[in-house]
């Protein structure tokens, strides 16, 4: 039964025809790189950087999808893992993988995000990505999963970035003129129409830049879903405070600073940098202005320790460890004069965002593995070739 205002109704309808993300039936590769544990401490990290690692985590995936919680599981095999959805075909592509790989440790719900309290939990961590943009309410939704975090634990959230969804906010209205339908025949000519788009409309780029447009579902999800909303960095941050959450931190963080990429060496690097923090980012995702999602870390505004308590002032970043991320990469073969190697992370969308190491900082970075600290790894120096990794997301910091 749902709730008074509870709009799942309308959702669980639309993904009972239309499951995102397209469906998987192999987590085979996914598989292959948990085997690196280096990989679970980096995501632990990124959420709680002052505390040790606990495996036994109770963590919620609200709004599951197909795959997610899944995906979870195998990851966390230590953790308990509640996952739920509103529609029973995604849940049941998520039953099909949790019977293949035999994961114990997933418990799914069919259940709206507003009644998540009829679960009787609490959880140290909770997932929800491209799920509170679509509610008619997202501030009720955000407060429901409040209610449910533990005053220490941690939050995930993806909502819809508005200024590089403009070109999609033009095609949605294009298909509403049209009263275009999401059923297999109209998602075909739809798919056939916007090969025709003009190469400088703004979706244009976007469909070619994303894989995802192949599918049918994701055109359906994009642009022919029943409710949308997007966030500039200013309302995130106003959602946030109605809703009694602090920001923590971008997932990925260097598309979002004026230290990084090309904007640091724009005649404007310098005024930017004397910008509050929150003024920054605004500045940046405007200046960048093809961001269409954001990825964040939020805590609830009660809790007892330190967010995201990393510094470079003084002289505590010298007791951190770092920690690579595996999901960056360090070239070596191939790169300009007189570098010694260059840093990508494969999660940027951005390709300005690569740093560049002489021969000195590259032995720094090489050093790294994990268990040293950045003191004991850089001697008497190193504190601000440690910030701008930190920066370029190239790692994360245990600092426990």
């Amino acid at each position: 039964m749902e709730s008074p205002g509870d709009d799942s109704a309308e959702l669980r309808d639309f993904y009972e025809r239309m499951p995102y993300p397209t469906p998987l039936t192999n987590l085979d590769e996914h598989r292959e790189l948990y085997r690196n544990p280096e990989r679970r401490r980096a995501l632990f990290h990124l959420m709680f950087p002052t505390e040790r690692p606990q495996e036994k985590q109770e963590i919620l995936i609200a709004g599951c999808g197909t795959s997610q919680a899944a995906r979870y599981a195998l990851r966390e095999p230590a953790a308990r893992i509640t996952a739920i959805d509103v529609s029973e075909t995604s849940l049941a592509h998520t039953r099909k993988l949790q019977e293949k790989y035999n994961l114990d440790n997933l418990t799914l719900h069919r259940l709206s995000l507003l009644d998540v309290k009829q679960l009787g939990q609490t959880f140290d961590s909770i997932v929800c990505t491209g799920v509170l943009h679509h509610l008619a309410d997202p501030d009720a939704g955000l407060r429901c999963l409040r209610s449910v975090l533990k005053r220490d634990g941690a939050m995930q959230i993806m909502v819809y970035a508005r200024f590089g969804r403009a070109g999609i906010y033009m095609i949605r209205e294009y298909c509403q003129l049209l009263g275009i339908r999401a059923t297999d025949r109209e998602l075909q000519a739809l798919g056939d129409a916007l090969q025709s788009l003009p190469e400088d409309h703004p979706l244009a780029q976007l469909m070619y830049r994303s894989r995802d447009f192949r599918h049918a579902e994701a055109l359906a999800d994009a642009l022919l879903h029943p409710r949308d909303r997007a966030y500039t960095v200013s309302e995130i941050f106003a959602w946030l405070d109605r809703c009694e959450m602090t920001f923590g931190r971008w997932t990925e963080q260097a598309p979002y600073l004026p230290q990084c990429g090309a904007l640091a060496t724009t005649p404007h690097a310098k005024r930017l940098s004397e910008l509050p923090e929150q003024e920054q980012y605004a500045a940046v995702e405007v200046f960048r202005g093809t961001m269409t999602q954001h990825q964040l870390i939020a805590y609830r505004s009660d809790r007892m320790q330190e967010r995201q308590p990393i510094r470079f002032s003084g002289e505590g970043w010298r007791s951190y460890v770092p920690i690579r991320v595996p999901w960056a990469v360090c070239v070596r073969d191939g790169i300009p004069a007189g570098t010694a190697a260059v840093l990508l992370n494969r999660a940027h969308k951005h390709r300005d965002l690569i740093l560049k190491l002489n021969e000195a900082e590259y032995r720094v970075f090489d050093r790294i593995d994990g268990q040293r600290t950045a003191g004991e790894i850089a001697g008497s120096g190193g504190g601000d070739f440690f910030q701008r990794l930190w920066q370029y997301d190239q790692i994360v910091f245990d600092a426990s």
